[in-house]
């Protein structure tokens, strides 16, 4: 019989190895674990991760794709600085976040509260209010342009009929053309953030309203002690995601108002767009596209930290 055991030579203690056919299946474990992984990390370095550690090497070079790079330092960051028209794109991104999450958030926490109930028909209603989220932005923008038209438009004359003489210009405007954005993109998320408030409420156990309607609670005080404690995850991620993708927002301004009017509606993703693609300033683009990553980064991470702060309290 074959001994399965070693000796030290110094203790002189019997040290088990391993049996070959463990540490075979470990092994097949082992690389089987990785056929599944390996796919999608090569996907992930090769359309994102390389791509951003090049923009981070760019941003400290001057390129404009014909001539070679050249180091320029954090002259990139300076011009930043500097720049007036990148000024006014962070202002108008912060506006637009400041606007779209929390709007988006209420509306979504409407709906789904309206959409949480065992009727008829429901999940005809529940369908119809996901759907926008699935149209083509490209669509969305233009009917949204169309509806917001200040001669012709559906919600001017609405806006008339109601006795308003001299309706907003939408996106005509400098002052009404970013709250038709916002309200814009909030009509077309609402439905998708529904859903996922939709599936926080449902997970909620009905026994904590029974109990709160045992001891007498209303239903604002039942919203107040029990929904909104038992949303509190799916909120945390709902702010997440919004958070993310304010800051990102791009195809929707760039149809319905390429930014204008004048600048009024110029955001960071687009201006990294004007800077690099059109005017080929590739170091330039890099640059802002650092500071917006560098915007979101940190805004993410402090939500982290209230959130673990607040869960801890």
């Amino acid at each position: 019989m074959a001994d399965l055991t070693t000796r030290q030579p110094a203790t002189g203690r019997a040290v088990p190895s391993p049996p070959p056919a463990r540490s075979r299946r470990a092994r097949r474990n082992m690389l089987i674990g990785w056929s599944f992984i390996l796919p999608n990390f090569l996907g992930f370095a090769l359309l994102t991760l390389l791509p951003v550690a090049g923009a981070l090497a760019l941003s400290f070079m001057e390129w404009d794709s014909y001539n070679p790079p050249e180091w320029v330092g954090l002259d990139n960051f300076e011009r930043l600085l500097r720049d007036e028209s990148t000024k006014i794109a962070l202002r108008n991104t912060a506006s637009y976040a400041l606007g779209h999450v929390p709007l988006t958030m209420l509306a979504a926490l409407g709906l789904a509260l309206l959409l949480n109930r065992r009727l008829a028909g429901i999940g005809f209603f529940r369908a119809a209010a996901f759907f926008p989220y699935v149209t083509s932005m490209v669509a969305v923008a233009v009917v949204w342009n169309m509806l917001f038209n200040p001669q012709l438009g559906p919600v001017n004359q609405f806006l008339q009929f109601l006795g308003v003489e001299s309706p907003p210009g939408w996106t005509t405007s400098v002052t009404w053309a970013m709250p038709a954005v916002i309200l814009t993109s909030v009509w077309r998320d609402m439905g998708y953030y529904m859903v996922l408030f939709l599936a926080g409420l449902q997970a909620i156990p009905t026994e904590h309203y029974e109990a709160a309607k045992v001891d007498g609670a209303g239903a604002w005080q039942r919203f107040r002690a029990v929904t909104l404690p038992g949303l509190r995850p799916v909120t945390f991620l709902v702010l997440i995601l919004l958070t993310v993708q304010s800051f990102k927002v791009f195809d929707l301004i760039v149809v319905m108002t390429d930014g204008g009017p004048g600048r009024a509606t110029l955001v960071l993703s687009q201006q990294i767009y004007r800077k690099g693609i059109l005017d080929g300033e590739f170091g330039y683009a890099s640059a802002i596209s650092l500071v917006l990553f560098l915007l979101v980064l940190v805004f993410t991470l402090a939500q982290f930290w209230f959130n673990d702060r607040r869960e801890r309290s």
